[in-house]
């Protein structure tokens, strides 16, 4: 979580308006990571370099590595090196899926230090949903033996589109009870009944858009579009390019489940039609189950594919065929390097019906420097994208800025 792909900073301009926000992010990103370094990239004097590090050291977001190389030809001592502290504070996140929910507690590097899933129904309403969070993350801060105080923020991933500015989904088709709701105020609610700890700053996001994220981070960081699909209950996708998630004008980007590809099936949306009626983990599972096989979900599908169930492989090839030929209009749209399938579906069967139409649909030109894979982090992937979410927000310049007055440093 420390680099920031594709993006330029405001500190690459120079001059005297680069701020104590602008140099973290120049040390977070590799780009300098010496005082010296700092002066030449901005341009500002050493004295005002040296005012604006000692806030970001006051704050603990700041300290001295080794020596790096020698900065002149002439010799001398070698220059200390600049990182960003990653040991002040932790991230919560959490990952809600239609019947189960995973939650962590990660550095703010990434790294998951405690993890925890388990049954939680989004059916159940948010107010049930978000308070039994609460109580998880209670739980994960005393198994990874930090405190509710060190949190600095939590990110939250949700089946449904999401508006990027309040947090809030929007219309979402699996959600009943959430459209509109404060999941924001809720979430920060019960940290604090959960913990007696104060509110902390909650994001919340769509999940494939933060899987989308978390793997093109991790795995695929020089990959300027890249695009992921998530088959599992429903069917989304995520969009990240230039590494940062593209989400439309409110939040509706990648719906593609509700796509019409020309079917009767009745989609849990009210329309007829939609690719995830017939093509989601959801829609396997109750094509088995009409043909007597026991499966309710897209984690039973998940479970027989896994166990070599024949039906179950040939109706996951089908379903892919159906998802590639839709996915063959994305390709040619968005022209992505990566395009990853994600989910309870993403298997062999599944992958192999995706290329079939993918390859036959699209044109050459699309195709041509295309990655068709499938996830590296699996069920982590959403909840890596959370807390990336959070600490970017956390520690973008200007957000920077904010956070050192409120400390008044």
């Amino acid at each position: 979580m420390t680099g920031r792909p594709g993006r330029t900073g405001r500190a690459a301009k120079g001059g005297s308006q680069a701020s104590a926000g602008d140099l973290l992010e120049l040390v977070r990103s590799g780009r300098a990571t010496t005082r010296g370094a700092l002066q030449q990239v901005t341009g500002l004097s050493r004295a005002t370099v040296g005012q604006r590090l000692d806030r970001l050291f006051r704050a603990g977001w700041l300290r001295e590595g080794a020596g790096g190389p020698v900065d002149s030809p002439l010799g001398g001592r070698p220059s200390i090196t600049l990182e960003f502290d990653d040991a002040h504070a932790v991230v919560l996140a959490a990952d809600l899926d239609t019947r189960h929910a995973r939650a962590a507690v990660l550095s703010l590097t990434g790294e998951i230090l405690a993890e925890h899933s388990g049954i939680l129904a989004v059916e159940d309403g948010p107010d049930v949903v978000l308070g039994e969070l609460g109580g998880w993350f209670a739980e994960l801060l005393e198994k990874a033996g930090h405190r509710a105080e060190e949190v600095c923020g939590i990110g939250l991933a949700v089946p449904g589109p999401v508006d990027s500015e309040t947090g809030r989904v929007v219309q979402p088709p699996i959600m009943p009870g959430w459209d509109g709701y404060d999941i924001r105020g809720r979430l920060a609610r019960a940290f604090t009944e959960g913990t007696g700890a104060g509110a902390v700053p909650v994001l919340v996001d769509n999940d494939a858009n933060l899987m989308a994220y978390g793997e093109q981070r991790t795995g695929h960081p020089d990959c300027s579009a890249f695009v992921l699909v998530k088959v599992s209950t429903g069917i989304g996708a995520g969009v990240v390019v230039d590494g940062s998630i593209f989400r439309g004008v409110d939040g509706g980007a990648g719906d593609i489940g509700h796509i019409r590809v020309g079917a009767e099936a009745l989609c849990r949306c009210g329309s007829y039609g939609c690719l995830a009626a017939v093509a989601s983990g959801g829609a396997v599972a109750r094509r088995l189950a009409e043909g007597g096989v026991r499966a309710a979900s897209g984690s039973d599908v998940r479970d027989l594919l896994a166990a070599g169930h024949p039906e179950a492989a040939a109706l996951a090839r089908e379903a892919g065929r159906s998802v590639g030929d839709v996915l063959a209009t994305v390709v040619t749209l968005l022209n992505p390097g990566v395009l990853m399938i994600a989910g309870d579906l993403a298997g062999t069967a599944f992958l192999t019906g995706v290329r079939e139409l993918l390859y036959q649909r699209a044109l050459p030109r699309s195709t041509a420097h295309l990655e068709v894979v499938t996830s590296r982090l699996g069920e982590r992937a959403g909840l890596v994208g959370a807390g990336a979410l959070v600490v970017e927000h956390l520690y973008a310049p200007e957000r920077v800025e904010e956070r050192l007055l409120a400390m008044g440093v």
